[in-house]
């Protein structure tokens, strides 16, 4: 099989294409982004022609992603903190119907999750005006002429003044800068707030060996001790305890067809993995995802401001 014929294609319209280029090409997974025009009756259209808003078309970015390396749940996650969602007649600064956000899906299962997205995006209430965001099938994509292509690398200086200038990067920095899910990559994201699951052997921690604490990458609490850490031969972080009872609590998952312990952090409620009974000597095994947790070594515990935890390194419970 050609190396290529495994790729899928994702569309985005969000404002100005110039700025929604950047977020998915630093993106592994996401092969190449390629700005244009789409959902308009006009055949290879300009950008001048765009511009007057007469053309239907968006201003939108498409893209390639390998499926295996990125989900199009995690390129949802990324399209939505790029833009104000609420917004009818265009984005910050641009207006008109040819800056205006959508979701332009390629196939039912896009249409089904793009659609979930919006929901939950909705229920969180984290806006207080409706989700305007259209979500629409996909139709011919014209890229834009050259000069509009990776204009933030071209014309950084000219790209970051626009930027700045329209509003857009003041409206992110207040809109995402206190909440922790804007703080996440998609990954983090996706396994603490969706309860997802990273790759075995192919994650940060599964095989850490050096000295410290586990603590829960969006609250800082502290949930689990390299002193109970161990190799379980899974491919994930397993603890035979947590570092304090009350850190985490369980809860009956049956999502995958058979009944588990779900784990998440008791502060902020972060999924984090799952809890079994067949760890060493008797213990318990908390199999937790590396993407849960940011590890404090030892040498910077007092620094991060976990210093009653360094007596448990000195042989002592803190």
């Amino acid at each position: 099989m050609n190396e290529k014929e495994h790729l899928r294609q994702a569309t985005f319209a969000g404002g100005c294409f110039w700025c929604m280029e950047p977020p998915f090409e630093q993106l592994e997974g996401v092969t190449d982004v390629t700005a244009g025009y789409t959902g308009g009756h006009a055949t290879n259209p300009t950008y001048d022609q765009v511009s007057t808003g007469t053309t239907g078309h968006y201003e939108a970015v498409t893209m390639r992603y390998d499926p295996e390396l990125i989900t199009y749940d995690e390129l949802l996650d990324t399209y939505w903190r790029q833009i104000d969602p609420t917004d009818k007649q265009g984005q910050f600064a641009d207006r008109g119907s040819q800056y205006r956000t959508a979701i332009l899906y390629h196939d039912e299962e896009q249409r089904a999750k793009a659609e979930a997205s919006k929901q939950a995006l909705e229920s969180s209430r984290k806006f207080a005006e409706p989700i305007a965001t259209a979500i629409l099938p996909a139709r011919a994509f014209w890229p834009a002429e050259e000069e509009h292509q990776d204009y933030h690398k071209k014309r950084a200086s000219s790209y970051e003044a626009y930027k700045q200038g329209s509003g857009r990067a003041a409206y992110l920095e207040q809109t995402w800068k206190k909440d922790p899910e804007g703080r996440l990559t998609p990954l983090q994201y996706k396994v603490t707030q969706r309860n997802g699951t990273e790759p075995p052997f192919n994650n940060e921690y599964w095989d850490n060996k050096e000295e410290g604490i586990y603590v829960d990458i969006v609250s800082g609490q502290p949930l689990f001790s390299s002193k109970d850490k161990y190799d379980s031969g899974t491919g994930w972080p397993s603890f035979t305890r947590p570092l304090d009872g009350a850190a985490v609590t369980e809860h009956e998952d049956t999502d995958n067809g058979t009944a588990r312990t779900e784990v998440k952090s008791s502060e902020a409620g972060s999924h984090l993995g799952h809890v079994f009974d067949d760890g060493p000597d008797g213990n318990q095994r908390y199999c937790i995802n590396s993407a849960s947790l940011r590890f404090i070594p030892t040498a910077d515990l007092e620094q991060r401001g976990y210093r009653d935890y360094l007596d448990l390194f000195k042989g002592r419970q803190p």
